[in-house]
């Protein structure tokens, strides 16, 4: 019998959900969840019909527990985690919907996504001091929360429960777990309503802010608006509202 994909790939109208198929392993990162998580943002990057990702993990459990550690153990070799705009390039925006435990790993995959949902009964934790790994990836998350908190978790190990995550910052929006899919597709749905070139363009900014001093980052901004006023869709715009119509983006 052919094995369980390790990763599930479905299309929802302009959405991709994408699933971390391993709910009694606590959906922890193996080289096969690697292999088919950057297969599955590539093959969204791709599809010109979808606007926007969602990733989650299978079950109520865990989004995902991490490095599989027994794989570590046994000596596998370990292919670099799948992280989005660093091996991986996505240039539309991804959902992180957060059904469980999200340590190490699993908190790196939602921190590499652009917004991040979360049920009420998740919890977050960097875990890599207390096994011994590497913080390599965590600069990002100073900007997102502050240095004090990042340091706290990162020196400290402990969790945090997802109504502290959105306290801080990490998270957007927190939820029950049985409507956890559906706002994370409403969300995707408010994303889609709007012109896909000022969502690219809100996203290169955002990067561009993070990586530079302010009065850069306006100048940067200015460029990239310049171009955004040439498109088809910056006339689109006005014009569907004078004639009180949805707009019809062409992301050109």
């Amino acid at each position: 019998m052919k094995p369980a994909a390790e990763v599930l790939y479905d299309v929802n109208g302009g959405v991709a959900v994408i699933t971390i198929n391993r709910p009694y392993q606590l959906n922890a990162i193996n080289n096969a969840v690697c292999a088919q998580l950057t297969d599955a943002f590539g093959r969204f990057e791709q599809d010109g019909a979808l606007r926007v990702a969602i990733l989650t993990g299978a079950g109520d459990k865990a989004f995902s527990a991490g490095r599989d550690l027994k794989e570590v153990a046994g000596g596998a070799p370990r292919p670099p985690i799948p992280v989005l705009g660093d091996t991986v390039h996505v240039s539309k925006p991804v959902i992180a919907a957060v059904n469980g435990t999200a340590v190490g790993g699993g908190w790196i995959f939602a921190q590499m996504c652009d917004l991040c949902i979360a049920a009420d009964h998740a919890t977050f934790g960097i875990a890599e001091a207390k096994v011994g790994r590497g913080l390599h990836w965590t600069p990002p998350l100073v900007h997102m929360v502050g240095s004090r908190i990042a340091l706290e978790l990162m020196i400290t190990g402990k969790n945090i429960d997802a109504q502290r995550a959105q306290a801080i910052g990490f998270v957007n929006r927190v939820v029950p777990y049985r409507d956890l899919l559906p706002a994370a597709l409403a969300m995707a749905e408010e994303i889609i309503a709007c012109a896909p070139l000022s969502v690219a363009n809100a996203r290169e900014m955002v990067r561009h802010a993070m990586n530079m001093g302010v009065d850069a980052a306006l100048k940067t901004g200015e460029t990239l608006a310049a171009r955004l006023y040439e498109s088809e869709d910056s006339r689109e715009g006005p014009r569907a509202f004078q004639e009180k119509r949805r707009p019809v983006w062409k992301g050109r």
